[in-house]
This record gives structure tokens, C-alpha cells and sequence, in this order.
């Protein structure tokens, strides 16, 4: 929504006037501005007259105006404002360029913008819940939160292999080591974890340059039932899609430490990711064990392989596949190549790159597919917006960090943007105004090793942000609807009344007193 449109309001008087003190007070640029348009200092009579002038003599018949004659009707009718004024108030009602107006045009015209205000009005700033820490039991660095479809549950797990279930009301329910292998847990870190919700499993990614499956469903608790090894680097990072349309249709990307990013195309994820070889047990519960050379070779036919390594030795910090892109993304904390898109072809089976390249690098990214921007978390401590087409330059900046920022992620219902920074500040941005709208300062404890994990759970309006070991939560409030009602109790029904000729509503009064 634009500047003028982000203030309209009917003034209840018959001339316009300034505003108060009390209503001036606090008002932004962008909304200071909307209230001086001609549209919002019409009144109630204002727009009586020009209903007025709109009429026709002759019964259902349609009066329009052109341009000329609207500037020239109105400047008189109305009694003020300038003919300049009015052509644009034409202009804007006439979008479709016809060179007229009739009365229903202009009247939604207003509606709408009257409508689009009082959401703007009524969804800007989320109010929080006190910051508030759950008790986890990790003794190491949490390395990532998701949240389980399919059983309303949390998972949270951490470098040392132990696997926290929370209950949709965060509860702590139960933790395990994701292994049972005590002596290997020892020498090894976990470096991440994804949900395959299509499938009914997790898959967790190990410093020891495997990648396992655990099927959910499974008789014993969290099974193996893939064991992916012989990977040339660790993998740090990992993303899963899936077609919700086919949905044996998904890719697993990762990104590891010597700066590849890989990923496997599965196009029969519902009967079986893998082929399960000759030589494999009967039991199936039984793990699986797959070479990653395997499936370079193409030998498993219900998958294949998907790689590149534009960036060329440097961490792949994070990684993700967009459906509406084709394109899995992918970014480092180097200034070259700092963001990858890697296209699929036709084929699907082939990538065409494009990237970017940022100063000092970034620390991660988010993409919003409907507003079609991809959003950095940039170490020299600004947030950046750039078009996936356009790798000359951002199209925005969002400066207001005074330190490096570690993570963004995009409120895609509410087209805002949180970010969170080394100094433990949360910002939210208004995306079309490119503006900060809300800053929080998160006081944790302090820790001698410092990573964060940010996770925004949207669907339960939860914010999670962990610093090494600790797991704290900010949860909104919900929100009373602000909008203006016609009535006080549910309305039942709607007519037309050809005479008035406007709708005539009903409300329910089934809860009314009998007595009175």
C-alpha cells in the first residue's frame, strides 16, 4: 500500500481543517502526508453532494463523468478545494484509464481504501509475551528447533547427539542420545537436523561425513533407516522440500564444509527414498547402508544427484531449495559468491548458477516467494533485500543494527522481516516501507561459546532464539481485532433494499434479555 493510501479517514465536519496537536502527534512521514490528500478531508456531507451529482433524473440510469467534467462539478458542488485536485482524485478512481467515473467507481474507490487502512491499522506490530527460557536439558550447542506436523511435537537437538521432544505446549516430554552408540557419540558432533514430513522421518546430519534417517513410525523409537556415507566433506547444513501436490516429489540439499552444495532429487519419496541393494537384510527395521558414491553412480533409479562447488572452499553456511525459484540457494560468510542460485534446468537434472557477492559476507539468509526477495544477514551489520534476477545490487537496505547480524527470517503472512544481531537486539521491518517497527533487546545470560539458532514457528506465533545451550522463547499475544463493527452481535443476514437502494443487514439476537 502506498503513502497515500496510508492514512484515509471521513472527517465528520463539513470543511477540512489541520489536524490537533493530540492527532498530529507521533504520526509518520508516509501517514503526515496521507491525511493532506483530498480524499481523506471529504466529509460525510462532503460526499452526500457528490452522490447528489450523480443522480439522474431518469430511473436506473447510470450518470458518468470525464475528467473536465468532474473537476468543474466538484470544485462547485463541494464548495472547496482546487481543480488539480479533484483530476487527481479522478485519476486514482480510474484506473483503468476508461476517462470516466461514475458514483459505484468512486465509492470502491474509497471502500477500499478505507478497508486496506484499517488491516494496515490492525496487523503492524506483534505484541510479545516476556522473553521466557525453557527448561532444556542439553549440555552443548543446540544446533536447530523444528516442529512435527504430523504429532504437534517440538524437536530440539544439540551438538552432542541428544534429541529433545517437547509437547505443542513445550513441555519436555523425553530426550535420548540419536544414537546408542555411547563411544561414537564421543567422537562425533551433530551438525543438523531436518523433518521429511512427507515420509514420516528426520533426517540428522554427523561430523563424521554421514547423513541417517530415522523413520518416526517405526516399532522401536526413532530408528536408523538409511545410513548415507563416504561424503567428501561434513555437511553443516540441510533443507528439505517436498511437492505438496506429488508429494513424491522432494529434494534433501546440503552444504558442507568444503564448500559444496549437493542434492538429492527423490522422485519416489512416498514408496522408497533408496533402492534397498540385494545384499540387504530381510528385516525392516534393519539400517541401510549406502555409499554416496552409490548414488553418483546413478545405480539408485528412484533418485538422482544434483551438486556444485561455486563456492570454491568457504563453509556453506546455510542452505535451501525454493519451489518457486527451481532454484536451490545457498550462502557463506565469504565476499565472493556470498549467495549461489543454482537453477534447474529442463532436464531437472543440471544447474545453471548466478550469485552475489557481498561485502564482508553474511551469515544467512530467507527468501519470501510472494514478495520475491531474498533477505541477507549481513556481517558488516546490515540487513540487505535483493531480487534473485538482479545480482548487481540490492534493492533495499535496512540499516538500524549497531552490530553483525546472525539471522533473518521473513513473517511471510504480514510481508515483515525479523533480525537478530551479535548485541542480542531483535528487530522487525515493515518490507514496503523498508522501515524498523519494532526493536527488542533479549537479555541472556552470558556464555562463553556464542552461536545462535533462530527459528520464528509462524503457524503458533513463536519465536525461538538460542545462544549455545540456552533455548528461549518469545511468544505473541493474541491480538483483538481493532476494526470498526456495523453491529454488535453476529449478523445473520444481508438484503437488498431497491428503494433505499442499499443492503439491508440483520443481527442475531438470539442472547437478548426475554424481558426486555
Amino acid at each position: 500500500m502506498s503513502c497515500q493510501k496510508a492514512a484515509l479517514e471521513l472527517n465528520t465536519g463539513s470543511q477540512p481543517g489541520p489536524k490537533s496537536p493530540e492527532r498530529t502527534e507521533g504520526v509518520t512521514a508516509c501517514e503526515d502526508y496521507g491525511t493532506g490528500l483530498l480524499e481523506n478531508q471529504l466529509s460525510v456531507g462532503d460526499f452526500v453532494k457528490i452522490q447528489k451529482a450523480f443522480e439522474s433524473s431518469e430511473p436506473r440510469e447510470i450518470v458518468c463523468m470525464s475528467r473536465e467534467d468532474f473537476m468543474q462539478k466538484m470544485t462547485e458542488i463541494v464548495g472547496w478545494g482546487t481543480k488539480e485536485e479533484y483530476g487527481e482524485l479522478f485519476d486514482k478512481v480510474d484506473v483503468a484509464q476508461d476517462g470516466f467515473i461514475n458514483w459505484d467507481k468512486l465509492t470502491s474507490f474509497i471502500l477500499l481504501e478505507l478497508y486496506e487502512q484499517d488491516e494496515r491499522k490492525t496487523t503492524v506490530v506483534p505484541q510479545w509475551e516476556d522473553l521466557e527460557f525453557l527448561p532444556v536439558k542439553h549440555k552443548d550447542i543446540i544446533q536447530k528447533v523444528i516442529f512435527l506436523k504430523s504429532s504437534s511435537h517440538y524437536l530440539t537437538i544439540s551438538k552432542e547427539g541428544l534429541l529433545a521432544i517437547w509437547g505443542e505446549n513445550l513441555k519436555l516430554q523425553e530426550t535420548f542420545p540419536i544414537t546408542s552408540d555411547a563411544t561414537k557419540l564421543k567422537h562425533l558432533w551433530v551438525t543438523s537436523l531436518v523433518s521429511l514430513e512427507n515420509v514420516n522421518k528426520i533426517t540428522v546430519a554427523f561430523t563424521s561425513k554421514e547423513i541417517c534417517f530415522y523413520d518416526l513410525l517405526s516399532k522401536e523409537e526413532f530408528a536408523c533407516q538409511y545410513k548415507l556415507q563416504g561424503l567428501k566433506g561434513t555437511p553443516i547444513c540441510m533443507d528439505y522440500w517436498y511437492d505438496p501436490l506429488e508429494a513424491n516429489e522432494s529434494i534433501l540439499s546440503f552444504g558442507d564444509i568444503t564448500g559444496k552444495v549437493q542434492a538429492i532429487a527423490f522422485t519416489a519419496a512416498l514408496i522408497s527414498l533408496l533402492d534397498r541393494p540385494a545384499s540387504a537384510c530381510e528385516d525392516g527395521e534393519a539400517t541401510m547402508t549406502i555409499n554416496w558414491a552409490e548414488l553418483l553412480s546413478g545405480c539408485h533409479k528412484c533418485c538422482h544427484m544434483l551438486e556444485h562447488k561455486l563456492h570454491r572452499g568457504h563453509w556453506v553456511r546455510q542452505v535451501t531449495y525454493n519451489a518457486s525459484l527451481d532454484a536451490i540457494i545457498s550462502s557463506t560468510t565469504s565476499n565472493i559468491n556470498t549467495v549461489v542460485l543454482a537453477w534447474r534446468e529442463k532436464s531437472k537434472k543440471h544447474l545453471n548458477m548466478t550469485s552475489f557477492n557481498i561485502a564482508q559476507g553474511i551469515h544467512a539468509l530467507d527468501y519470501h516467494s510472494r514478495l520475491n526477495l531474498i533477505a541477507t544477514a549481513g556481517i558488516n551489520n546490515k540487513v540487505c533485500l535483493w531480487n534473485p534476477y538482479v545480482v548487481s545490487k540490492p534493492v533495499g537496505v535496512l540499516w538500524g543494527h549497531s552490530a553483525s547480524v546472525i539471522a533473518v527470517q521473513f513473517f511471510v503472512e504480514r510481508k515483515q522481516l525479523f533480525s537478530f544481531s551479535k548485541d542480542k537486539v531483535l528487530r522487525l521491518w515493515d518490507i514496503q516501507h523498508q522501515l524498523s517497527i519494532q526493536r527488542i533487546a533479549c537479555f541472556f545470560p552470558k556464555s562463553q561459546e556464542f552461536r545462535c539458532l533462530f527459528h520464528f514457528d509462524e503457524a503458533h506465533g513463536r519465536l525461538f532464539i538460542s545462544l549455545s545451550n540456552q533455548l528461549a522463547l518469545l511468544a505473541m499475544k493474541s491480538e483483538a481485532s481493532k476494526r470498526v463493527k456495523s453491529h454488535e452481535k453476529a449478523v445473520t443476514c444481508v438484503l437488498y433494499n431497491s428503494i433505499l437502494k442499499q443492503p439491508t443487514q440483520c443481527e442475531d439476537s438470539t442472547n437478548e434479555d426475554p424481558d426486555d
